[in-house]
């Protein structure tokens, strides 16, 4: 029974790692349809939402069968229950990359965004992307030191999000009602995504060691 526990545990572990990677990506080519108001690399990441879904459901099926079937205690517990929690963060960052290709083929054919800001929102994505591939990296290694190194990309996004709404609020913004509302919740996407790797970071965390770190925001 431990045997089959604990290959169940890695095929899920495995799971949760590629529905990761594949957030990224789909951020990644959110970011790239988004700087080049490129619609048809919007619709290459709205057409994974099926996809997506279904590995949601084949993900969250497999935690519970193992919470029915193998009735885990202690440390076993604590992973099934992470893995669940990892589940929901894994799924909103997909959903985010979702949200951003909306934004893009909303616009379409016009750029959803002003060019003053391109160069904030390359840098943001490459953050996120950057960001996916770790989670998928601590999901994979378990590595608790590496999943709080998240924190640090983190600390860089929201300076990069700060500096964003510090330039909506300048009284030389000229480029309307519409833009500025697109680069706010455009922002905000971006930032919930790097939220969302750092909470699969701490998660992982708790897995390992039993103990959750401090929400950064507390720090």
């Amino acid at each position: 029974m431990r045997v089959i526990y604990n290959e169940q545990m890695a095929d899920l572990a495995d799971l949760l790692g590629e529905m990761a990677g594949l957030a990224g990506t789909a951020m990644e080519r959110a970011t790239q349809s988004l700087l080049q108001a490129d619609l048809g690399l919007a619709e290459q990441v709205l057409s994974q939402d099926d996809r997506i879904t279904e590995m949601i459901t084949d993900a969250e099926e497999r935690a519970f069968a193992l919470l029915a079937l193998q009735a885990p205690v202690a440390g076993d517990l604590r992973q099934v229950v992470s893995a669940i929690q990892i589940v929901n963060d894994v799924n909103r960052m997909g959903a985010l990359a979702q949200h951003v290709a909306k934004v893009t083929r909303r616009r379409h054919p016009a750029h959803a965004l002003p060019e003053a800001v391109n160069g904030y929102f390359a840098e943001m994505g490459r953050i996120a992307v950057s960001m996916g591939a770790s989670a998928k990296e601590v999901l994979a290694t378990r590595d608790p030191e590496r999943a709080l190194e998240l924190n640090e990309e983190d600390e860089a996004m929201d300076d990069l999000h700060r500096h964003l709404f510090t330039l909506l609020m300048d009284r030389d913004w000229n480029y309307g009602v519409a833009a500025a509302v697109d680069v706010t919740l455009l922002g905000r996407y971006y930032e919930r995504f790097a939220d969302h790797a750092v909470e699969i970071g701490r998660r992982v965390v708790f897995l390992v060691t039993g103990e959750l770190p401090a929400d950064s925001d507390e720090k």
